[in-house]
């Protein structure tokens, strides 16, 4: 059976090195996200200041896979 995710929406506050970045999520935690292979792949750009959506293992809830970032309301992407 497949490990059950949660998925969580927050803001990139730091980039770190190899893909790695500092996620602060809606609820005040600070985890660390790593980008998933779709959004490498796909060449998607994630900068400090992004909201993304990031699933969260339910083990270990100190890391998490960046899926998806979202649009901003105010740019014009």
């Amino acid at each position: 059976m497949k490990e059950q995710k949660w998925i969580h929406e927050g803001l990139i506050t730091e980039s770190l090195p190899n893909g790695m970045f500092r996620v602060r999520l809606d609820n005040e935690d600070l985890i660390l996200g790593y980008v998933s292979g779709r959004i490498r792949r796909s060449f998607i750009r994630i900068l400090p200041g992004d909201r993304v959506k990031i699933e969260v293992s339910r083990y270990d809830s100190t890391k998490g896979r960046i899926i998806y970032r979202l649009r901003n309301k105010d740019s014009n992407d």
